[in-house]
């Protein structure tokens, strides 16, 4: 807690990147400082990268720290400040916080369906703050969308596609924001053609939609694609088979200053080749339902693939 009191008084002083006395770091070569501190948004799938990420460059040989900050407004300009050096972040969902600030809250949409267009834009406004964003991994944590299985299997559903040729009239349990939102109802209308008769206001993948849907009080609901209860409730994701989601594929971004150099790319590019978004959503399911550790979590899978010791 300490740390993260120590961090909140000078943030504001770099919240719109780096300042002309400190220009200099951003075309400076990239940095390699042996003690590294790594940074969690505080939810379960940020700690479980956040403590792979340190435990691979713990073996590397870097120091690692470990530091939580539950706020993207707070731990982003401290990694623009060195403050914090590695975080794990999503393309797409990056992309669109970095361009809302560099360009205002009524900007366009950096952040696309389309991977390459999205990491383009998502680096070209990392850039002047000093961050580097290394490559995307395999895992995407996106937006998708549930029905039960016995649903499915009654009407043959496997994609979002196939819903919509159904022509089935259905009533979607998610945030109330999705009244409004591209990617929630009318995407699904517009995109699919789905026929979305409602929205009911039950949050995004929440215990209370989730057992609308196996209910049958809804019969679709908003979850993500690392949701590791969807079987527990009898859903099955159907697939976004349009590309209506953006890409929020899990990317590692670095204080270029000090994280930049090519050793923290490889080190960390070896975690990206191999975790899948199944992974992902199962090390969720270890942490959320059976209650172990994230250290003891990330430390497990590691080893088991072969890439700690």
């Amino acid at each position: 807690m300490l740390l993260l009191l120590l961090l909140l008084g000078p943030l504001a002083a770099c919240a719109a990147g780096p300042s002309l006395e400190d220009r200099g770091r951003v075309t400076a070569p990239p940095g390699d400082s042996r003690h590294l501190t790594v940074g969690s948004a505080g939810f379960t799938e940020s700690d479980l990268l956040a403590q792979m990420y340190a435990l691979l460059l713990g073996q590397a040989g870097y120091r690692t720290s470990l530091i939580t900050v539950a706020n993207r407004e707070l731990y982003e300009p401290a990694l623009e400040s060195g403050r914090i050096d590695v975080v794990p972040e999503y393309a797409a969902t990056f992309a669109d916080w970095l361009n809302a600030k560099t360009h205002g809250a009524d900007a366009p949409p950096a952040g696309s369906p389309d991977l390459a267009a999205t990491m383009k834009a998502l680096r070209a406004l990392a850039a002047p703050r000093g961050l580097t964003v290394l490559d995307p991994g395999r895992a995407v944590d996106q937006n998708a969308f549930a029905v039960s299985r016995a649903y499915a299997r009654a009407h043959g559903l496997k994609t979002l596609g196939d819903l919509g040729a159904s022509g089935l009239k259905v009533r979607l349990a998610a945030g109330d924001e999705c009244v409004r939102r591209p990617y929630c109802a009318p995407g699904l209308r517009k995109t699919y053609g789905i026929d979305v008769t409602g929205v009911d206001p039950k949050g995004v993948g929440t215990v209370p939609a989730k057992q609308a849907v196996a209910g049958g009080r809804d019969q679709l609901v908003l979850t993500t694609t690392t949701d590791a209860t969807l079987d527990a409730f009898g859903l099955v994701l159907l697939a976004d088979d349009k590309h209506l989601q953006n890409a929020d594929y899990v990317v590692p971004v670095v204080n270029r200053a000090r994280a930049g150099g090519r050793a923290v790319t490889e080190v960390l590019g070896r975690l990206n080749a191999v975790l899948t978004t199944a992974d992902l959503a199962a090390l969720n399911q270890r942490v959320d339902d059976w209650r172990r550790l994230p250290s003891d979590v990330a430390r497990a899978y590691l080893k088991e693939k072969g890439l700690l010791k």
